[in-house]
């Protein structure tokens, strides 16, 4: 089953059906919700603005699903089958970027729907580098062109799908396909005959574009869940996508944030009773004398498998459209796993020999030595003078990697090597300004609560300081005495250790005191 996306349903006879996630994203009101609608055949039970409160406001609040089946395309395979689309509703209200990271890391394919009337909006900015961060391939949906006056429609069609492809030239969604559509012609209030405009074409354009995801079974099994409710006389009911590894009945599952663990006493996908699942899947797994009010969206997992950390090492990379440096010691949004919570940082680069060596991305290096850095280090970056000290591999290198140390306010669960994204979520929703500000990979967690004295002696990042003394007196071919580095009351003890070097080239190291008066031994090993 390894590397398709399909899971048996229910025996050997039934036909393949191949699950692709897209992730439908945009600006508020640019009509993703009536786009989700007017594609969808079959709705899950998290479809649609099933909340009381996004319907009275008319806004997505939460992840919405729905499904959309159609028949398998040639290129994904011979032989009879169904392609089943699931669409992921974002909610483009800016306070609730939370939900759509946590809903990025299981969407394959996205669908970024711009207002025709109205082009790129700060959301969309901010959809598109989510995208960007964690998704493969995109395709852009010019909606509401019912709104254009007709004999003008396909003179601002064409302008506005120049403009988005000048927009995504520098991105990797360069030469995608742009698709002008009208969803829900005359808007909301219209009648439910109304035929929508574009969308079957829309619909083929999606085919074209579904790919074989790599899916893996392997692993430790974990699940975002985005709804629970239950049933009477079979249990409690929790519906998500499976992030990572596969399930079957009979498996126990925990509940990390609970410290519960529970046996699958049954399962579904979209009304089909299934005995297994894999990593891509949407599936609704059911439990027994459990509470559903304990847990409205979350994450179940293979037992012991996440852990719930106090603060972490990352690896790092500033987001192009962030207006302002990055800041050490100043406080973000830091979203890991699906959860999302205030954060201090502290950024590190390798020490200046090392600033071209290839990237580690998977594992961090605690025998090494790091070069504390005031703010992340970048093209624009106003590096403090303390930077400038430390900076010695000539003027403007760049490290190809930098890392951050993160100090959560309050302890988070999440999976190892999970995504990380750091955003300035106070910052005004009006402000035309691109909130999220670095995305990372989580390398290293600290799950013990005293990390402070145990685990941070262990991070090795130094301040570079930059003094001056002469050589009074050569004593031998490997020992020389200093002067003018320190004070007379300085206690030297402390240095002892450290490298100096001599105009002549060579490297020191300092071995003490010599007398009383600031002056220090150097030996030349």
């Amino acid at each position: 089953m390894a590397g398709s996306a399909a899971a048996p349903a229910s025996g050997p006879s039934t036909p393949r059906r191949l699950n692709v996630n897209v992730g439908v994203l945009g600006h508020i009101d640019s009509g993703k919700t009536a786009l989700a609608r007017a594609l969808s055949t079959t709705s899950s039970t998290a479809a649609f603005d099933r909340a009381p409160q996004s319907r009275a406001r008319g806004i997505t609040l939460d992840l919405g699903f729905s499904c959309l089946r159609t028949s398998l395309p040639p290129h994904l395979g011979p032989g009879p089958g169904e392609l089943q689309l699931t669409l992921v509703d974002c909610p483009g209200h800016a306070s609730l970027i939370r939900t759509i990271i946590g809903g990025a890391q299981i969407i394959d394919l996205m669908m970024l729907v711009i207002d025709v009337t109205k082009g790129m909006q700060t959301q969309s900015a901010e959809c598109l580098v989510i995208g960007q961060i964690a998704c493969q391939k995109m395709v852009v949906v010019l909606n509401k062109i019912d709104l254009l006056p007709e004999g003008k429609r396909q003179a601002a069609i064409e302008k506005m799908t120049k403009k988005m492809q000048k927009t995504l030239e520098n991105t990797k969604f360069q030469g995608c396909p742009i698709i002008a559509v009208a969803a829900k012609p005359g808007g909301p209030e219209a009648p439910e005959t109304v035929n929508p405009i574009g969308v079957s074409e829309l619909i083929e354009v999606l085919k074209s574009q579904a790919y074989l995801p790599t899916r893996d079974p392997t692993g430790s099994f974990l699940m975002a869940i985005d709804h629970c409710f239950s049933i009477k006389g079979q249990g409690t009911v929790m519906t998500g996508t499976v992030l990572s590894g596969s399930v079957s009945l009979g498996d126990n599952v925990e509940i990390p944030a609970l410290k519960v663990t529970k046996k699958v006493k049954s399962m579904q996908m979209f009304h089909t009773p299934v005995t297994y699942a894999m990593q891509g899947d949407r599936v609704g797994v059911c439990v027994t004398q459990f509470d559903p009010k304990l847990l409205e969206r979350g994450l179940i997992c293979t037992p012991e498998s996440l852990q719930t950390i106090h603060a972490a090492v990352i690896s790092l990379k500033k987001i192009q459209y962030f207006r302002g440096a990055l800041q050490t010691k100043a406080k973000f949004h830091i979203t890991v796993g699906h959860e999302t919570v205030m954060g201090r940082v502290m950024f590190f680069s390798p020490a200046p020999a090392d600033f071209s060596k290839e990237p580690w991305e998977t594992a961090f290096d605690f025998e090494k030595e790091y070069l504390y850095q005031e703010e992340y280090l970048s093209k624009g970056s106003n590096s403090s003078e303390e930077n400038k000290e430390n900076d010695q591999s000539g003027e403007g290198q760049l490290p190809r990697q930098q890392w951050a140390l993160l100090e959560f306010e309050k302890p988070v669960t999440c999976p190892k090597l999970c995504l990380v994204i750091g955003s300035k979520l106070d910052t005004d929703i009006h402000a035309n300004t691109c909130r999220l500000a670095f995305h990372g990979v989580l390398l290293q967690g600290m799950e013990d609560k005293n990390y402070i004295e145990t685990f941070l002696p262990k991070l090795k990042v130094y301040k570079l300081k930059h003094k001056q003394g002469q050589v009074e007196r050569v004593l031998d071919d490997y020992n020389v005495i200093g002067r003018s580095l320190f004070k007379k009351e300085t206690n030297i003890q402390i240095f002892v250790g450290l490298k100096v070097k001599l105009s002549t080239g060579e490297d020191g190291i300092i071995e003490g005191g010599f007398g009383q008066s600031g002056k220090f031994k150097i030996r030349i090993p």
